[in-house]
């Protein structure tokens, strides 16, 4: 790391189970490169009792957030909600979509992920259903920049659309979505759908990983140019694993993992224009406990990767059965600045803007 970060190399000690675990440094998060930190909405203010996966889009430069809520996950109120930064202040979340089939049927909402093709209108995927094993995959679109939105479209059979992080789209316009599917029997396998129509239509590959080796879900896509891709992604074997791809996603490497640590919690990245490459994740394994700190990783190659920022860190007084920061969901607007999203502890979503120049 460079010497400007703000550095502090506490080492705390926790009881764990009569063990005693040596806990990750704590990195200062009074850090020049985080130019805003506030919440969506304050938890006083929340409209559901629980709120999950956040994601974040800049459409026409409008901020706009949405996320899961509803009493708890896997409820059957759970619906997709939306806010939007205007005039600097977010406004009130609004339900936009919610699992109702029929009069006698609703089903949860899950995992929403905003997007902005070139030249299309933003779109915010999902899915519904009564579990991850049988969810289906929707979206909606907006032609004013998450205002409004249009009637929600199924996507076709066995496309379930990005699963929690966000599409890339290529020069050539193709649009590269990372997804996964959990099975009933326990299987967790990642896949990649594409598009080369806006949308329109899909075709995906088959499982990139061996289920019993690593179960993965939820990829993350890195563009590296040149037709080089890596998927970075969730798994339950304590790291995050990649893929590699040198033909634009047409074909791709087996799953191998990285030195990441991944507490089976979800994580996210973005390919800057100066060409590092941005990680969100939770630097810890299932020994340290859950899903605390939140951190950010910067890398030039997408392997040497470099703990920069602490964004939620480990504190002394930290209750790991009580706290939650997770889910990520980061992006680089038009203007340079980084977006980022998160859980809160479930009870509301906290969002940053980063200068990388500062990283």
């Amino acid at each position: 790391m460079r010497a400007s970060y703000l550095i502090a190399f506490s080492i705390f000690f926790l009881s764990c189970n009569d063990k005693v675990v040596e806990l990750p440094p704590l990195i200062s998060t009074d850090h020049p490169a985080v130019l805003t930190q506030e919440f969506i909405y304050e938890i006083s203010d929340a409209l559901t009792p629980e709120c999950h996966a956040s994601t974040v889009e800049v459409s026409n430069g409008i901020a706009v957030a949405s996320w899961f809520g509803g009493t708890e996950e896997k409820n059957d109120d759970v619906g997709i909600w939306v806010s939007r930064k205007l005039n600097g202040s977010w406004t009130t979340p609004i339900e936009v979509v919610n699992g109702v089939q029929d009069e006698n049927t609703r089903y949860p909402c899950w995992n929403p992920v905003l997007f902005k093709p070139k030249g299309e209108p933003l779109y915010l995927f999902y899915k519904v259903g009564p579990s991850p094993q049988e969810w289906w995959g929707l979206y909606m679109t907006s032609n004013d920049d998450g205002k409004t939105w249009s009637e929600p479209i199924k996507l076709p059979d066995g496309i379930l659309g990005p699963i929690k992080n966000q599409p890339i789209q290529l020069e050539n316009g193709t649009i590269i979505s990372p997804s996964s599917n959990e099975t009933k029997s326990g299987e967790w396998t990642i896949h990649v759908e594409q598009s080369i129509d806006s949308s329109k239509t899909w075709t995906k590959t088959g499982p990139l990983n061996n289920h019993e080796e690593f179960g993965a879900i939820q990829p993350v896509v890195l563009n590296h140019g040149n037709g080089k891709l890596q998927l970075l992604s969730r798994t339950d074997k304590d790291v995050v694993t990649q893929n590699w791809s040198e033909d634009n996603g047409q074909t791709w490497s087996a799953m191998t993992a990285t030195s990441l640590p991944n507490p089976n919690s979800g994580v996210d990245g973005v390919t800057l224009k100066d060409g590092r490459h941005i990680l969100i994740y939770n630097p810890t394994s299932k020994n340290w406990g859950d899903r605390v700190p939140l951190s950010l990783g910067i890398s030039k190659d997408g392997i040497n990767w470099d703990r920069a920022i602490d964004l939620e860190p480990l504190r002394e007084t930290t209750d790991k059965e009580g706290e939650e920061y997770s889910y990520p969901t980061v992006i680089q607007a038009a203007d340079g600045k980084i977006h980022l999203v998160y859980t809160w502890n479930r009870k509301t979503v906290k969002y940053l803007v980063i200068d990388p120049t500062k990283i």
